[in-house]
């Protein structure tokens, strides 16, 4: 199963940058990009891939120790930004990154079975199949502010792409794990 540790911001949250998509996708062009459906969006901390089944409990047990050993922390969504030559166009977080970039390592940490990444706290509204530019859409980010929310949970996520090739069908996500973060965790 294809699996990744993630954070999972609060409905109104993400209702909040739901509007500011909405707009984005009204620009002139936004027809050339894919977008991400909001039932799907999170903040990805550490990316598996494909596991065997018998590695989740283990996987499963790391993340547990990773998230009683941070404290829950403060982020809100805010700009954006983007990788490659516009073909992924994201928005990004402030707030204590400090914390979230170490909850980021030891999610890295709680599994030999793992693809290292430099991380970057992001999440990713559309993407293109090719270079874009994606100017016009930063710019508006750039003055998106989503409200502060406390992050209190860390979840495993199975994601579950789509098979049928239809256009704009979207990869489905499941929470397969959950915990607290802290000594309450």
């Amino acid at each position: 199963m294809r699996l990744f540790a993630a954070l999972l911001p609060p409905e109104d949250v993400l209702s909040q940058l739901g509007t500011a998509v909405d707009e984005l996708r009204g620009l002139p062009g936004a027809d050339g990009l894919r977008w991400t459906a909001r039932p799907g969006w999170h903040l990805t901390l550490a990316f598996y891939g494909e596991v065997d089944e018998d590695v989740v409990s283990e996987l499963s047990a790391g993340l547990a120790r990773a998230a009683r050993r941070t404290e829950p922390f403060g982020l809100a969504v805010r700009g954006g930004g983007q990788f490659g030559d516009g073909r992924a166009l994201w928005a990004g977080v402030e707030g204590d990154v400090t914390a979230l970039r170490h909850l980021a390592e030891r999610c890295e940490e709680a599994t030999a079975t793992r693809e290292h990444r430099r991380y970057r706290a992001h999440l990713t509204v559309a993407r293109s199949r090719e270079a874009m530019d994606v100017r016009p859409y930063l710019d508006r980010l750039d003055d998106f502010a989503g409200r502060e929310w406390t992050v209190d949970e860390l979840v495993l996520v199975r994601s579950n792409l789509p098979r049928s090739g239809a256009a704009g069908e979207q990869p489905r996500y499941e929470a397969v794990g959950r915990w607290g973060l802290g000594a309450a965790g």
